[in-house]
């Protein structure tokens, strides 16, 4: 693990597989409550093609600290998240990504990335991610301002992470996946009450809107891949409008390759654990 001082004085953590190597970087973004050593099975894989990994912890999960004060917390924004990416890549002098891999929140900086920084990501791929706040997309009730409010009166962290675990994968997968499910709860333990907040910030903005983004995403990247578990609510239909959206950019930046929408049988909200083989099988074809 290394980090490195952000411009607010925030430190940063994030693991790259070598910093002498010369090969082409993949970089692995991932959701809320983990931290980056849950795709800690993918990155043998993804080294194996013959690429290096970048990986990063969130502000307040894994070994990044969160932002200082509620004045700093209440700034969280895709776009301050997506830029504090931004100084990493310059921090390591990185100037060209052979692929951004984002599931979830990971997959929304990968599209505001893309769009505020164009020329550095050859390949997107977005993978259940939503495409508006709750308040911005109608919702009768904005659920992440609700997690922050119940994990603040608890206390702690175990509830709110005791439901996401059910959320993400279910009894049934957990049951039957013991070593796989202790491996991700190691994880998701480093999410702070102040990461969750700073965070859910950023989720529940009402700037944050990715469908003025995707005209931008063509001109920032050369191509991109959907990805959707099967089992993630309805987002495995409401991504096809994020495909069409996507591809309809790159053809308008002269980029003709489709953009496919690939589902993850059986898999949920993060499908490169619970939905590990197709998933990398997925990656690997399009990378």
């Amino acid at each position: 693990m290394s980090s490195f001082a952000l411009p607010c004085g925030r430190r940063m953590a994030y693991a790259l597989s070598s910093t002498t190597s010369t090969k082409p970087v993949v970089l692995l973004s991932n959701s809320l409550c983990e931290d980056y050593t849950s795709w800690d099975r993918v990155v043998p894989v993804i080294e194996k093609l013959g690429f290096r990994t970048l990986r990063y912890d969130q502000p307040g999960h894994g070994r990044s600290p969160a932002p200082a004060s509620p004045a700093e917390i209440a700034q969280t924004t895709f776009v301050s998240l997506a830029d504090d990416v931004a100084q990493l890549l310059k921090h390591l002098e990185i100037t060209r990504l052979h692929a951004w891999v984002g599931v979830s929140m990971g997959g929304i900086k990968g599209v505001y990335f893309a769009a505020r920084h164009p020329g550095i990501i050859q390949k997107l791929v977005v993978a259940d991610a939503i495409a508006a706040s709750p308040t911005v997309a109608g919702a009768p009730m904005d659920v992440f301002a609700n997690r922050v409010a119940a994990a603040k009166e608890a206390g702690n962290m175990t509830q709110d992470l005791d439901n996401v675990g059910k959320r993400w994968f279910g009894d049934e997968w957990m049951a039957a996946n013991p070593e796989e499910t202790k491996r991700m709860r190691v994880s998701m333990d480093t999410t702070t009450l102040e990461g969750l907040e700073a965070c859910c910030t950023a989720l529940s903005s009402p700037e944050f809107d990715l469908r003025p983004l995707y005209p931008a995403v063509g001109k920032g990247a050369d191509e991109a891949l959907i990805v959707a578990g099967e089992k993630d609510a309805d987002l495995p239909v409401k991504m096809q409008d994020m495909r069409a959206a996507i591809e309809a950019s790159l053809k308008e930046h002269g980029k003709t390759t489709p953009v496919d929408l690939k589902i993850v049988p059986n898999a949920g909200h993060v499908p490169y654990v619970d939905g590990f083989d197709e998933f990398c099988a997925i990656i690997t074809k399009f990378l």
